[in-house]
């Protein structure tokens, strides 16, 4: 059970997705971060610029440790960018530091898919860690109570993943729009930011698509899809 050839068997298309996910980011990230733009505005004054002509006041944007650990903070509405997009004046800086003000509009906004994932977060993060672990005991026991339990708790944490996919899309879809409209970023330099933006988020299709499969796999060892489970 713990080696199972069929969960590699279904796993298999969404691991080999992953690695080309960060394989095309980090490949775009260091063409593109050479690549500086004419602005020459650091990802610090692109996140403060786009925050500021929404109208977004009391939103720090901060250094955070690690790399390309660039994020927004609902809880405590604070923009936290990696060093090298903070203090960067390249257009994967530009980019990155876009996407994630644009976070921060989808919250002043409250965008509905935001709103869900914000929501849900707490719940999907207890029901992912909890889920695993009935799982794994309830098919190595043969006890079902506990599968479906496992279950139930790991279907939130699917569909957390899921509905992080059009908040990550409608953030990027934002920074194209705004860099652009307010200066940032040149017109050749666009293509870069697409780049960027787009292999990030193939990363969350990534996830998303290896979540999928993942309970799939769980229905059918649970007898649940395609069969009766297999004893």
């Amino acid at each position: 059970m713990f080696f199972d050839p069929l969960y590699l068997m279904m796993l298999a298309p969404a691991m080999l997705l992953a690695l080309w996910a960060q394989f095309k980011v980090k490949r775009a990230y260091k063409h593109w971060s050479s690549v500086p733009t004419a602005r020459g505005a650091s990802g610090a004054d692109v996140a403060r610029q786009i925050l500021a002509s929404s109208g977004i006041s009391g939103v720090p944007v901060e250094i955070a440790e690690g790399f390309l650990s660039d994020h927004y903070d609902p809880r405590h509405r604070v923009l936290r960018l990696s060093s090298g997009v903070y203090n960067g004046r390249s257009v994967a800086a530009a980019g990155i530091a876009a996407h994630e003000a644009g976070h921060a509009i989808q919250h002043a906004n409250a965008y509905a898919p935001l709103v869900l994932r914000n929501t849900m977060a707490p719940v999907a993060m207890l029901g992912s860690n909890l889920a695993m672990i009935l799982l794994m005991v309830g098919l190595f026991l043969h006890a079902m109570g506990l599968v479906y339990l496992g279950i139930i708790g790991f279907s939130v944490a699917v569909a957390f993943t899921l509905i992080t996919l059009p908040v990550e899309f409608d953030a990027s879809r934002r920074a194209k729009a705004l860099l652009p409209q307010l200066g940032l970023v040149a017109a050749g330099e666009q293509v870069g930011v697409s780049k960027v933006l787009n292999a990030a988020a193939l990363t969350y299709v990534a996830a998303a698509i290896s979540a999928v499969l993942q309970l799939l796999y769980f229905l059918l060892r649970a007898g649940l899809l395609g069969g009766s489970r297999d004893e």
